[in-house]
């Protein structure tokens, strides 16, 4: 099981770590929301709560509730910089679909 950063997200939340001292670390999961089903979600963690599995990479912990851990399992976040501004991507194995716009996505435990 892991959830993993690349070099340039890990840096950028670092920075957003260090800007917001009550934060522990990445709160990450999913919703289920959009015309596929699940959409990802990243805020900053200000607690860690029961039942959350805990990853650390490089200093930075990563809580996943355990209802979005077999969705999330395997995901490398990355951040890319387009035109003037900067966004998290997830790339997410579990993923089989996704709805046209990319805002949400099917797995094939979805499915069955």
């Amino acid at each position: 099981m892991s959830v993993s950063l690349t070099p340039a997200a890990l840096a950028r939340v670092q920075r957003y770590l260090s800007e917001t001292p009550d934060a522990i670390g990445l709160r990450f999961g999913v919703t289920r929301t959009g015309c596929s089903g699940w959409q990802h979600t990243a805020d900053l963690a200000k607690e860690e709560r029961a039942g959350d599995t805990v990853f650390e990479q490089d200093g930075v912990r990563i809580y996943v509730d355990m209802l979005s851990l077999p969705q999330v399992d395997g995901t490398t976040i990355d951040l890319v910089k387009q035109r003037l501004g900067e966004q998290f991507l997830f790339r997410n194995p579990n993923a089989s679909a996704e709805c046209g716009c990319g805002e949400s996505f099917t797995t094939d435990a979805d499915a069955a």
